[in-house]
């Protein structure tokens, strides 16, 4: 599923790769942001996809459809401080996996 061109990558892409590696993991697991870059354009490209990406998981946690943590914490996908993680909301009085 490689696009040679970053800008052909659409948000609506995107926020389907998430869901899509989301799904393919256990319950309670993440993804680094970089996998759905990687599954998006080529091996040299994938770089230039990621201020995108963490626009469309910031979009996608506003909305509480994603969560996005560091550390194990919540934070806001543009915040500073190291890489984040990706996960699907926790249910309503499930504690959250620690593996993202």
């Amino acid at each position: 599923m490689d696009e040679l061109d970053t800008g052909r990558v659409t948000d609506a892409r995107i926020e389907a790769r998430i869901f899509a590696l989301l799904a393919d993991r256990e319950p309670g697991a993440s993804i680094c942001p970089s996998e759905v870059a990687r599954a998006l354009t080529t091996p040299t490209r994938w770089r230039a996809l990621m201020p995108r990406i963490r626009g469309v998981a910031g979009q996608l946690a506003a909305v509480q459809r994603l969560r996005v943590t560091r550390k194990g914490l919540e934070v806001d996908a543009h915040s500073l401080g190291g890489p984040i993680r990706l996960a699907l909301p926790t249910p309503r009085g499930a504690a959250p996996s620690r593996r993202g």
